[in-house]
C-alpha cells in the first residue's frame, strides 16, 4: 500500500462564527461572498512518558555511607577522648598518692657526731669601716652677690670593695 501526503488530508476544516451574527447563520461569509473556514492543526497522538532515571536512590545510598563513616569517627574519636581522660585522670591520681605519702611528717635523722665542728678563721681581710660620703655636681652653691651660701667639698675616697 503507498500512502500519499496530503496536506488537505491532514488538516480539518471547521466552520467558524463570529460574535455579530446569531447562532443561525452558521457559516461566514468574508467580503468576496465566499464562506471562510479555518484550519485545524492535526490531533497528535498520545505521548508515552519517558522513563526519567533518577539519582535519587544512588544519592541515598552514598549519603547514608557517608553518614555512617561520620558517626563511626565521631564514636572513635569520642573513645579516643575517653580513654585519654581515663589515662589523664589516673596519672593524677597517682600523683596525689605520692604527694600524699611525702607529706607524712618524719622525725629527721639524727647528726653524726662521728667528726666535731671545728671553727676555723677565715682568710678574707676584714673590711674597715668608714662614714658615708655624698656626691655632689658641684662644689658650692653662690647667689648672685658672689658670696657662698653653703659650701660642700667633695672628697676623693677608694670605693668599698
Amino acid at each position: 500500500m503507498e500512502t500519499k501526503a496530503h496536506t488537505k488530508s491532514n488538516f480539518k476544516y471547521v466552520k467558524t462564527t463570529s460574535p455579530s451574527h446569531s447562532a443561525v447563520s452558521s457559516w461566514s461569509l468574508n467580503s468576496g461572498g465566499m464562506a471562510a473556514y479555518q484550519i485545524k492543526s492535526p490531533t497528535k497522538e498520545n505521548t508515552k512518558p519517558q522513563e526519567v532515571k533518577l539519582h535519587t536512590q544512588q544519592r541515598a545510598t552514598k549519603r547514608a555511607m557517608f553518614n555512617y563513616m561520620v558517626a563511626a569517627k565521631l564514636s572513635i574519636l569520642q573513645q579516643r577522648r575517653k580513654q585519654e581522660e581515663m589515662l589523664d585522670k589516673m596519672i593524677e591520681q597517682e600523683e596525689i598518692r605520692l604527694l600524699r605519702k611525702e607529706m607524712i611528717p618524719r622525725a629527721q635523722l639524727m647528726p653524726f657526731f662521728d667528726k666535731p665542728f671545728i671553727p676555723q678563721r677565715s682568710s678574707r681581710p676584714l673590711t674597715i669601716p668608714r662614714e658615708p660620703s655624698c656626691m655632689m655636681s658641684r662644689k658650692c652653691f653662690t647667689s648672685i652677690s658672689g658670696t657662698p651660701i653653703y659650701s660642700f667639698q667633695q672628697t676623693t675616697q677608694a670605693p668599698i670593695k
